[in-house]
């Protein structure tokens, strides 16, 4: 699973002029499925981003993570936007391909699954609506922006 996380001061996200989701300081985070995700991979990355520590201390250095963003009991909000463009393949000529993104069905899903976890498990959590047309206004801060991929497990075959 595809990961883009942007720290931001504000972001929000509509739908044909509406918006649908919005959130003060925290992350946007942009989530794409590969084919053969699972849904212990969108937990896997999940944690990953409420484990970040990417929100400065009192002495500016990246010491706080989403749930605590000032050290100081602030929660910071979380916009997930599903995106498959993340896996886009330019190796081909300056078309990209979007084999690498997993079918919509299992997208939507492991998408669904993502979220939910991100709502059990983060006081503020928005979101986009999956496959709409979406507009995404952010103000980067920093600007922060970290590319995550989490992997399936390598199985080994046995002889």
């Amino acid at each position: 699973m595809l990961g883009l996380v942007q720290r931001v001061r504000r972001a929000s996200v509509s739908v044909d002029g509406q918006v649908v989701g919005r959130i003060g300081a925290g992350f946007l985070l942009l989530v794409c499925a590969e084919p053969g995700d699972t849904t212990e991979q969108g937990a896997q990355l999940l944690a990953k981003v409420l484990k970040l520590r990417v929100f400065s201390d009192a002495n500016g250095k990246m010491h706080h993570s989403l749930p605590d963003l000032d050290g100081k009991g602030t929660v910071g909000g979380l916009l997930i936007v599903s995106q498959f463009t993340l896996a886009a393949d330019l190796t081909g000529g300056n078309r990209p391909s979007f084999q690498g993104a997993a079918a919509p069905a299992l997208a939507r899903s492991l998408y669904d699954d993502l979220v939910a976890r991100a709502h059990a498990a983060h006081s503020d959590v928005q979101t986009g609506i999956f496959a709409a047309d979406m507009q995404v206004e952010l103000l980067n801060d920093g600007p922060v922006t970290i590319p995550l991929r989490v992997a399936a497990p390598v199985i080994a075959a046995v002889a």
